[in-house]
Order: structure tokens, then C-alpha cells, then sequence
């Protein structure tokens, strides 16, 4: 096999995968698969690493990727897979990831009707008083400072009265490896309407920055590291790869 021969295989396992990844995703800017390996290796399905690179990434809706970057280990796949526009792995595989995430992306996900719909009819204690409480609107900000920053705009019924409540928190790796969990809450408005609206907000965060909602099929993330710049999150990541990403 000549060398354009194996490039041109690698350029047909990448578009492939391309094609495969491109239809679990809402919305993609860009996208580039790059398969590594040499002609030998090819025709047995021996693939020595895969890259995946993508910006823009929506997995579902309103939960948006600024970046991500995938690194596979070697990979074994089944060549008579490829002819039926699948990628089948005879093995599961490793991987590392980075993804990048931004806090306006965080606040088009917080401000989503999906989570607004679950901090609406609140029964909240403020001063003693039972009270239901509605969130109008939700900001989130990364200050740079290693912390977020969480605020609350509400409305208490009936008497729709508006308040507002504002804390920041320092994040970190849950156990499983899975979320960021926030603790350390220190309060700059609003502690009287707390504790009931402070876990709503934090288990809503968490919630949103499960890895989960960022798996691609047959692609289990575990944050490995989190690191916290002004206006964006970066998590460093392991994966396992039990299957290559298809439409079905």
C-alpha cells in the first residue's frame, strides 16, 4: 500500500468519524476527527491514536462547549465495520480530554426554560414566614478570583414582591469525578431568604456541570483537574471509550 493510499484511508476513517460524532450534537462550529496509523496497521484495523477537536459544541439544548480536545490511546477497530458507515471497537480504549467552557455559555444554560421551570414555586422560610418564591432570572459570572459568583433575582408570591439573593463559592471535584460541587458560601445579599434557594442554585450548578451532559455515546468523562480563569473553565479530563460515537 502506498503512502497516499494511507492517507487517503486515514482522510475516510476521519471524515467517518466526523460524520458519526456530528449527528449526536445539536450544534457544532467546527469539527475535525484526525486518525493516526500507518498502512499495515490500517488494513488490520489498528489504529495507533485518534484526535478529536471541536469548538461550538451543543450537546443539548442550550448547553453549549466553547472547546473540546480528545486524545485517544491506540485503538482496535473492526476494518468491515468501516464499509458500513459504522466504527466498531474490538476493544475499549483511553483517552484525555480538555474542555473548555464560558461563563456566558453558563448563563444561557442557567437562564434556559429547562432550569428556570425547576427554580419556579419555591417554598422558601425567610424570617420565619413560609413563602413562594419564583426565579426570574439567574447570573453567573467567573471572576477570576477562583470562585463563582451566583445571583438571583425573585419574585415571592402573591404579593410579587421582588428580592434578590447573591453569594460566591469555591468549587471543586465532587468524589465520583463526575461534577463540580460548591462549597465555602459566603453571602454579599440576600442570606435571609437561604438555605432552601442556596441549594437550589448550587445542586442546579452542579447539575449543569456534570460531565455527563458532555458524554459523547460510549464515552464516560472523569475530571481529572479544574482550572478556574476569569470568564472561563477549563476541566482536564480521562475518559473511557467502550464504543466509537454513532447516530444510532
Amino acid at each position: 500500500m502506498s503512502q497516499k493510499d494511507n492517507g487517503l484511508g486515514e482522510q475516510a476513517l476521519s471524515k467517518l468519524a466526523e460524520m458519526t460524532l456530528a449527528s449526536q450534537l445539536d450544534e457544532v462550529e467546527e469539527l475535525d476527527v484526525n486518525v493516526n496509523t500507518d498502512p499495515i496497521k490500517l488494513v488490520q484495523g489498528q489504529v495507533d491514536s485518534a484526535t478529536i477537536s471541536g469548538t461550538g459544541m451543543v450537546m443539548k439544548s442550550d448547553l453549549r462547549m466553547e472547546k473540546i480536545e480528545m486524545k485517544t490511546s491506540a485503538i482496535s477497530i473492526n476494518p468491515l465495520s468501516v464499509a458500513f458507515g459504522q466504527i466498531e471497537l474490538k476493544h475499549p480504549t483511553q483517552a484525555t480530554a480538555e474542555v473548555v467552557l464560558t461563563e456566558v455559555d453558563i448563563n444561557r444554560a442557567f437562564n434556559s426554560d429547562y432550569i428556570l421551570k425547576k427554580l419556579q414555586g419555591l417554598e422558601i422560610a425567610v424570617e420565619g414566614n413560609q413563602n413562594t418564591i419564583d426565579t426570574q432570572a439567574v447570573e453567573f459570572k467567573l471572576p477570576g478570583d477562583g470562585r463563582f459568583f451566583l445571583q438571583a433575582y425573585l419574585i415571592s408570591r402573591p404579593k410579587g414582591e421582588s428580592s434578590k439573593i447573591a453569594f460566591t463559592a469555591l468549587p471543586e471535584v465532587s468524589l465520583d469525578r463526575k461534577t463540580i460541587q460548591l462549597k465555602d458560601i459566603q453571602y454579599s445579599q440576600g442570606e435571609k431568604v437561604s438555605p432552601e434557594l442556596t441549594q437550589a442554585l448550587i445542586e442546579e450548578s452542579s447539575e449543569l456541570l456534570n460531565l455527563d451532559n458532555f458524554n459523547l455515546k460510549g464515552v464516560n468523562l472523569r475530571i481529572q483537574r479544574l482550572n478556574l480563569e476569569h470568564q472561563k473553565i477549563t476541566l482536564l479530563a480521562e475518559a473511557d471509550v467502550e464504543s466509537f460515537p454513532s447516530a444510532s
